[in-house]
């Protein structure tokens, strides 16, 4: 996949602009605001945002690819896409959900273009998160319990089967269970209703369920 980094450059550039809001009466507005004030001109607005939502991206990214060099890789064309789209940007939706249907895209659409690539180990959807050191429940059973029953078949079971998931179900997994979004966020960044949004996820736990009924 052909990618374009954010040039050490044109960060220094951007810090180094004229502004017309300090960082904290950007911390007070609306990211859409925030996206406007960069779209008449204001550079500053761009550099707030990266400093906002580069870290979330990232891990969101990460989850999907599970390699951090391209996960930081694909981070950096999320936000060069933002950039470039400030011309155009209309505030219709939630900023951030504009940024993760962005991140979305490129994630799947880098898991099409390495496919032949991957195995069932790129994604570990039951793997220990690194800052709570917790582990998400497929099964909608409690963390702690879910960590005490986990063993090495059982997370390889999840990870091929999680892997084969329709690609819609897959994101919406990702989302729920790693950055918290509730429905109607999952649904405004999948271009779907609430209730297709519910749907949706109860399909891809139902399968997770009935393909890992042995181990849970």
């Amino acid at each position: 996949m052909a990618t374009l980094a954010i040039s050490p450059s044109l960060l220094e550039n951007l810090q180094a602009a004229e502004i017309h809001h300090a960082a904290g009466e950007f911390a007070q507005m609306d990211d859409a605001a925030i996206m406007l004030e960069l779209r008449a001109g204001n550079m500053a607005g761009f550099d707030f945002l990266i400093q906002k939502y580069r870290k979330p991206i990232i891990h969101f990214m990460y989850r999907m690819v599970h390699n951090q060099a391209v996960a930081e890789e694909l981070a950096q064309e999320v936000f060069l896409r933002v950039y470039r789209a400030r011309d155009t940007y209309r505030a219709e939706a939630r900023f951030s959900t504009w940024l993760y249907r962005i991140a979305t895209n490129l994630g799947v659409n880098y898991a099409r273009d390495t496919r032949h690539e991957r195995n069932a180990s790129t994604i570990y959807l039951d793997e220990t998160d690194s800052e709570t050191g917790t582990t998400p429940d497929v099964a909608d059973s409690t963390p702690s319990a879910e960590s005490r029953l986990l063993n090495r078949e059982r997370l390889n079971a999840i990870r091929q089967h999680v892997l084969a998931l329709p690609e819609r179900q897959r994101m919406a997994v990702l989302m729920h269970k790693y950055e918290g979004m509730d429905y109607k966020q999952i649904g405004d960044v999948l271009k779907l209703s609430e209730s297709a949004t519910k749907s949706l996820l109860f399909r891809a736990y139902q399968t997770l369920r009935e393909k890992l009924k042995s181990f849970i």
